[in-house]
């Protein structure tokens, strides 16, 4: 199959999952998640009409995207892995969603990158939703405190949350976790489900769904 037939498998199951979930069709966007893979294998995706990209690593996305956002001005770009400080000038930059806000630290440092740059990317706060010592996030019961830190003391505009759910583990508990602290915080975006399981994230409320083998194919 080739890759645009893959996108228009993934996202006719988009559309069918906004269906059997009594969504609003297009309420959920795809965004094609793109890291290992360079600009001529992404092109081919970008040609079949996608516009919003993951990418897990600052520096990889550096020495790509910026060409094929020239070429393609309507490209969003999304930072879906986690941002160390060092690097935060840089994903201010190039990053129209940074998708993995997640300590008080990188986020008071976007705040001045923000302010600095006068460049406003997207935000969301990562959550931790299985408490995995591994991965990044906020705990969940730490999540509407740190949204509100984020908003009231930084001036920062969080739009959503998101979380990526324990692999040997059910996802639809974190799924439905992470839209009750959302509503908690009065948040309407939610970033969550990956290839394997972004059907049910839809189910749950996800308003962005984050799939890269199932388009790509594996790595």
């Amino acid at each position: 199959m080739e890759v645009q037939e893959r996108l228009n498998d993934v996202l006719g199951r988009i559309r069918l999952g906004e269906k059997a979930a009594n969504r609003a069709e297009r309420a959920v966007t795809l965004v094609a998640v793109s890291k290992t893979f360079d600009a001529d294998a992404i092109r081919p995706v970008i040609d079949a009409g996608q516009r919003a990209f993951g990418e897990n690593r600052v520096q990889e996305a550096q020495g790509k995207w910026p060409e094929l956002k020239r070429e393609t001005p309507d490209i969003e770009l999304h930072l879906i892995g986690p941002l160390q400080s060092n690097k935060a000038a840089d994903a201010v930059a190039l990053f129209d969603v940074i998708e993995t806000v997640d300590r008080e630290k990188i986020a008071r440092v976007i705040a001045g990158e923000i302010e600095r740059q006068d460049r406003r990317p997207r935000l969301y706060v990562q959550v931790n939703t299985g408490l995995e010592p591994q991965k990044a996030g906020v705990k969940p019961e730490e999540t509407v405190a740190f949204v509100d830190f984020c908003r009231t003391e930084l001036g920062l505009a969080i739009e959503g949350l998101m979380c990526i759910p324990p692999v040997d583990e059910n996802p639809g508990p974190h799924f439905a976790l992470l839209a009750k602290i959302a509503g908690r915080c009065g948040l309407e975006k939610l970033s969550m489900g990956m290839s394997g399981d972004f059907e049910m994230a839809i189910a749950f409320g996800a308003t962005s769904v984050r799939v890269g083998s199932a388009i790509f194919g594996t790595r």
